[in-house]
């Protein structure tokens, strides 16, 4: 969308809504509208793409590298690979695969790390009593 660039004298610019959403940097997204009805979302569960990108992050931060230098060796874009360490974008076994070969860790060991924290979250979740968590996928006792 291009800018509409300067404005001349006597020209006015579209009205804007006074009821529209406005943008929240930190949401990434608009913020929805005010209802007296709305109801907080809570999750009880993190998703595993958000786990997958802590533990790379760590893992290259702890290496002391960029994000350029890893996606360069990855052969992967540096903003895709931002999104994954955000946990943005799902990532593709092919693209974990290279990623943790540019961090020179095994998949193997990401995916262990990841399978720990969730099991830990999943514990805590179920001393605090939150059964939905751990009882929540069918055929799971809790």
């Amino acid at each position: 969308m291009r800018s509409p660039g300067p404005v001349s004298p006597g020209t006015r610019r579209p009205a804007v809504r006074r009821d529209a959403p406005r943008y929240d940097p930190a949401r990434r997204g608009p913020l929805p509208y005010a209802s007296a009805t709305a109801q907080p979302r809570v999750r009880t569960t993190p998703l595993l793409r958000h786990q997958i990108g802590d533990v790379l992050r760590e893992r290259r931060q702890e290496q002391a590298r960029t994000l350029r230098e890893v996606s360069a060796a990855a052969r992967v874009s540096l903003g895709y690979l931002s999104e994954v360490e955000r946990g943005q974008k799902e990532a593709s076994s092919e693209l974990l695969g290279a990623i943790c070969g540019a961090l020179g860790v095994p998949l193997s060991w990401v995916l262990r790390e990841v399978s720990d924290r969730l099991a830990m979250d999943e514990s805590l979740a179920g001393s605090r009593g939150d059964v939905a968590t751990v009882a929540g996928v069918a055929g799971v006792a809790a």
